[in-house]
């Protein structure tokens, strides 16, 4: 499974702000650090902004943060809301699949048994728990270096 770089850079955008708490970002900030579209970013904040996650302040010094508590954002509900489907193998779209073994194959109910237990697991998990500790080595580096999907995948599974 792959999610979407979309998801991507909103879960690297609300750890930047879950870690830079004490002041007001800009989307430049973020996409200066992770090296992304700044444009695509822009998109990414609007959403954050229209669920309730980010808040924008205008103006000439004004910027994002949190518009709630780490411990208050779900990771599993964040990815639900940016990814547009979970159709992980052509059998899920109902509207448009043409494999021949609908109905007698197993697999759509293995994967969609996999999907759910991966949701679970992220359901279970804040942002609170996924931000780098500030003293920590990893914390340090990620200071320094962009977080990835993959690496913050791994950290939860993990437990790190």
């Amino acid at each position: 499974m792959r999610l979407t770089s979309f998801t991507d850079y909103t879960l690297r955008s609300l750890i930047y702000l879950g870690m830079n708490r004490d002041r007001l970002a800009t989307i430049q900030d973020i996409a200066d650090l992770h090296k992304i579209s700044k444009n695509h970013l822009t998109k990414v904040i609007h959403q954050l902004g229209a669920s309730g996650l980010v808040e924008t302040v205008r103006g000439r010094n004004g910027g994002l943060r949190l518009a709630c508590e780490p411990e208050q954002i779900n990771i599993g509900a964040v990815i639900r809301r940016t990814e547009p489907d979970f159709f992980i193998a052509e059998c899920f779209d109902q509207s448009s699949h043409d494999c021949i073994f609908t109905g007698a194959c197993s697999l759509q109910h293995k994967l969609g048994e996999a999907m759910n237990a991966f949701l679970a697991v992220l359901d279970g998990v804040t942002l609170a728990d996924v931000l780098p500790r500030p003293r920590s080595r990893m914390g340090q580096a990620l200071q320094e270096q962009p977080v990835t999907l993959h690496g913050l995948l791994a950290r939860v599974a993990g437990g790190d």
